[in-house]
């Protein structure tokens, strides 16, 4: 329940109770709120014991746990038969390393020859977009006004 608390959370805390209740009703205060604690899981204990006789004995290997998205997803995802057999034929380094292969083939190919017609331009003509653009020649720079800023 508490497992990603640190030693000095954990300090803060009985420290700040020890401020906020006082050494003398501190005892008290502790003892209230492990009953309660104690109470609360009785309560979903049974809870759990009256929603697993509610719906049958088709439902006895049902855990509440299941019904976290992260351990139902993962439960699928291991138990599926036919899951596990497009995993182990589907290889993800596999197809990412032919992904940059053929990536790497198109910008190492010269670029085919644009065919007679409308003007457009050819493929590595254009600007790089992934190049940083240079700083603009001082004439062509819009001049600086530190009033308008």
């Amino acid at each position: 329940m508490f497992n990603d608390i640190g030693a000095l959370e954990l300090v803060t805390i009985v420290v700040l109770a020890i401020l906020i209740f006082g050494p003398d009703k501190l005892p008290k205060v502790i003892q209230d709120v492990s009953g309660m604690i104690r109470k609360l899981r009785s309560f979903s204990d049974s809870a759990k014991q009256d929603i697993r006789s509610e719906l049958g004995p088709e439902f006895k290997d049902f855990e509440f746990e299941d019904l976290n998205p992260k351990t139902f997803i993962r439960k699928q995802l291991t138990e599926n038969e036919d899951l596990k057999e497009i995993r182990s034929s589907f290889d993800l380094r596999k197809e990412l390393n032919d992904v940059t292969d053929a990536v790497n083939s198109k910008e190492a190919a010269p670029a085919p020859a644009a065919p007679a017609g409308p003007a457009t331009p050819a493929a590595g003509t254009g600007p790089d977009l992934l190049k940083k653009p240079s700083a603009p020649a001082p004439e062509a720079r819009t001049p600086f006004d530190a009033d308008a800023t």
